[in-house]
């Protein structure tokens, strides 16, 4: 018995063998595949990167001018053997690349400089591959030239039980360009926003068609410059599209990196417009999580306290409410409780909150650990969009904060009027939220005219200097 069971398994060895040789041979089979492969890589780059910066930093005396030389040298080599050690596993380490790539506001700009390029040349699948997938869905060989532009994607995920149960829809091509119909539905509405058509009589579980749409990535400032598209405006219509979707409808595209973001001027009207790409990985929001997200952050914009805590309790901050309020905001505690729309973002407080993070990684994870699932995600595109505004220099404006205040009023009055038994307690509600939002562009008006009344004083003071005697 024990004879022909061990006479069974080699005949199987010899099998797999001959299998995996044939795969191989006929391309079907890439080394990469292997996760065995993929991992001994990554271990590998981190051993260099840790003994880098162990002997690098060793015997420079911390603080000095060599040893931040050194450590801005030693970040950018790390930042490249990261960047090669993402383009070599491709998958799942593409996206964890273009999410650091987007910490402007956490991590070292040798980083995120580095890693940015992840955004727009990450590396593409042969024309063999998509040929192939083409080939078995279609039958078409003419849609290869229709199709340079597409790539595999594998949306990130910050957890396991997150990946498991998202994978499956985003590597379905038809669940995504179910997404992107629904979301050009939902934000119709909004003249500046363009998502791409979807051709469906060409389009599997593998492959997508869709209207090809030319434009400048969202952070490419010489590109606005260049096309004279107006940075403020553009920062504007980004923080309306996403309050509506997180506030208003509970449908949030959830991967703003810049690549997925394009802008350009309409060719009919010559309007800035924004071009939405990537609608693999949405979130859809739970109402009650919803609604207490809305109230948090109503409480953040006028500074009270009280709900602050509170909600950020009911959303799973427990006792580390302020480190999440930080988080959510990306403003210091001090800040946060002055109120984020009265002072702007200075780059002290920037520099203070990047030093400060690595001190507190362990009640960062336990807070991330606590809070609900949908919230990973919602924190993500947070990093993501501030990532952007930062790029554009436009996070000191209040026009955020102002629309996404609007959104919660507009939510949290729809809510209330559903539950209203009564059409004067309806119309109470109504009047309430047109004062409330009266109230916000009033507000806003008079930002404005400061703004211009700074801005006359400013061109009258170098007229003065320009004319005065020498």
């Amino acid at each position: 018995m024990a004879r022909k069971a061990l006479k069974l398994a080699s005949w199987t060895s010899v099998a797999l063998a001959a299998s995996g040789v044939y795969l191989y041979s006929n391309n079907y089979l890439d080394p990469n595949d292997f996760g065995a492969v993929r991992m001994g890589r990554a271990v590998a780059t981190t051993a260099v990167i840790s003994y880098d910066y162990l002997t690098s930093l060793r015997s420079v005396p911390y603080g000095s001018e060599e040893y931040l030389q050194r450590r801005s040298q030693v970040h950018l080599r790390s930042a490249r053997r990261l960047c090669e050690l993402c383009c070599a596993n491709r998958g799942t380490f593409i996206k964890v690349g273009q999410h650091l790539g987007a910490l402007d506001y956490l991590l070292p700009e040798e980083y995120t400089s580095t890693l940015k390029v992840l955004h727009s040349q990450a590396p593409q699948s042969s024309m063999q591959e998509v040929r192939q997938v083409i080939r078995e869905d279609l039958g078409k060989e003419v849609l290869v030239l229709a199709v340079k532009q597409l790539f595999p994607d594998f949306e990130f995920m910050w957890l396991v039980d997150e990946a498991k149960k998202n994978l499956p829809l985003e590597l379905d091509f038809l669940n995504e360009g179910r997404n992107a119909e629904k979301v050009a539905h939902m934000l119709k509405h909004f003249d500046f926003l363009k998502v791409p058509q979807i051709h469906w009589e060409l389009s599997t579980k593998r492959v997508l068609l869709m209207e090809f749409v030319e434009g400048g990535q969202v952070n490419d400032r010489d590109y606005m410059e260049k096309n004279q598209i107006d940075v403020n405006e553009i920062s504007c219509h980004l923080s309306k599209m996403y309050s509506e979707m997180i506030f208003v409808n509970g449908f949030v595209h959830c991967d703003p990196h810049p690549g997925n973001v394009l802008v350009r001027k309409r060719p009919d009207t010559g309007k800035a417009e924004i071009v939405l790409l990537d609608h693999g990985l949405y979130q859809v929001l739970t109402e009650e999580f919803r609604l207490d997200y809305c109230h948090l952050w109503q409480s953040l914009i006028w500074t009270d306290m009280e709900r602050v805590k509170l909600y950020s309790q009911r959303l799973g901050a427990a006792e580390l409410y302020p480190l999440f309020a930080c988080m959510l905001t990306a403003r210091s505690w001090d800040s946060v409780k002055r109120g984020i729309g009265q002072a702007p973002v200075t780059a002290t407080e920037d520099s203070e909150i990047r030093n400060n993070a690595a001190s507190y990684l362990p009640e960062i994870n336990k807070l991330l650990n606590h809070v609900p699932r949908q919230m990973l995600l919602i924190l993500k595109t947070n990093e993501l969009l501030r990532s952007i505004e930062t790029t554009l220099g436009t996070r000191s404006s209040a026009s955020s904060f102002l629309n996404m205040s609007r959104c919660c009023i507009r939510a949290l009055a729809k809510h209330r009027k559903r539950d209203a038994c009564s059409f004067f307690r309806r119309t109470q509600i109504s009047f309430s939220e047109a004062f409330s939002l009266w109230q916000i562009s009033l507000h806003e008006l008079l930002l404005r005219v400061k703004g211009l009344r700074l801005a006359c004083w400013v061109s009258a003071l170098l007229g003065w200097l320009t004319q005065a005697p020498r």
